[in-house]
């Protein structure tokens, strides 16, 4: 993928108001720590999270994906009656039908040529859909397309709670902690053609690849989701190398790579390794999983969202968006910032 007229030209986000400590969810799964015999800790000592946010009961995902969308639009001085798509790409959904799209368009104000709908692939949901709007906008079909996503842990943590504390076993905790790691909030990455007077960074191409046959390795159905953490990371590093090799050649960035790298944020050990795989040092990285969690599609955006506003992307940089999800697949996008 290579891309010479697609700009980001508002990135904003929505933070969830409820803070979650680690050590609070340790709390209500006491009765597993005891007949474990852990001790208080293990799951910030295993993840690096201290914290998550979480939204209040009974949020509306459309709601959370429309405030961040309206944040981008009024960033780059583009009205929603100007989209020529509309996509939410998250794991959480408001329902199975109609598209949790149609929500965030109508909240928006969104015009009626506006394509609207919905894109699935676990936590690349957001990238997915950018790359989708950067083909259309490539191709002169539109000038400007919004990419939205709201993600949301409360249900499916509270839910694993009571799993967890119904069945206290070493096996089932191994399948559920990764669970726990989920955090929430929503972000709005807004891409338009080089007519638009702020242009903002400019998206030079990408690179995909997938693993399929590890796709059940972490599922997520109804109320329950179960992750073999140990395999994710593994089999994940292994795809996450290839295409990092693939994705640095086809940008001719060569062995010296980006500047600047944003990461899916899962944990501590998932950083450290995936950056070790690709011989990127730390201080090049971005993170925000300690305070934030997993927030899935959301994780990566947020994060770049958080590095710019703090000035960590500078004019000029090179920077890797680099993700990964169940399933497995893998792509990395580089920019122009």
């Amino acid at each position: 993928m290579r891309y010479t007229k697609v700009h980001l030209s508002g990135l904003a986000y929505e933070l969830a108001p409820n803070v979650v400590a680690s050590s609070e969810l340790e709390r209500r799964i006491e009765p597993v720590y005891r007949a474990l015999r852990f001790q208080v800790g293990q799951l910030e000592a295993l993840t690096g999270i201290r914290e998550r946010r979480w939204w209040d009961e009974g949020f509306k995902l459309s709601e959370g994906a429309a405030r961040a969308g309206r944040k981008a639009l009024e960033k780059a001085g583009v009205e929603a009656g100007d989209l020529g798509a509309l996509i939410y790409a998250g794991v959480c959904r408001e329902s199975s039908e109609p598209a949790t799209a149609c929500a965030v368009a109508s909240r928006l104000g969104a015009g009626k040529d506006c394509a609207v709908f919905d894109i699935s692939n676990a936590c690349l949901g957001v990238l997915s859909g950018i790359v989708d709007v950067a083909n259309r906008i490539e191709l002169g079909q539109i000038k400007a397309g919004l990419v939205v996503s709201c993600e949301s842990a409360r249900e499916i943590n509270e839910s694993m709670i009571a799993s967890m504390i119904q069945t206290p076993t070493m096996e089932h905790f191994k399948l559920s902690i990764a669970t726990l790691t989920g955090g929430s909030g929503a972000v709005a990455v807004l891409l338009t053609d080089s007519s638009l007077r702020r242009k903002g960074p400019r998206l030079l191409g990408g690179t995909t690849q997938a693993a399929p046959q590890h796709w059940d390795l972490c599922r997520w159905e109804h109320d329950f989701m179960r992750t073999d953490a140990p395999a994710v990371l593994k089999h994940g590093v292994e795809l996450a190398r290839g295409t990092w090799a693939r994705f640095t050649s086809h940008l001719g960035w060569g062995a010296v790579g980006p500047d600047k790298t944003i990461c899916h944020q899962v944990g501590g050990p998932h950083r450290a390794a995936v950056l070790q795989a690709f011989g990127v040092s730390e201080d090049k990285d971005f993170s925000t999983y300690s305070h934030l969690g997993n927030i899935g599609t959301v994780s990566l955006p947020l994060t770049a969202a958080l590095a710019d506003e703090r000035g960590f992307l500078n004019k000029g940089d090179r920077v890797g968006f680099l993700g990964i999800g169940s399933g497995l697949n893998c792509m990395m996008l580089g920019w122009e910032w």
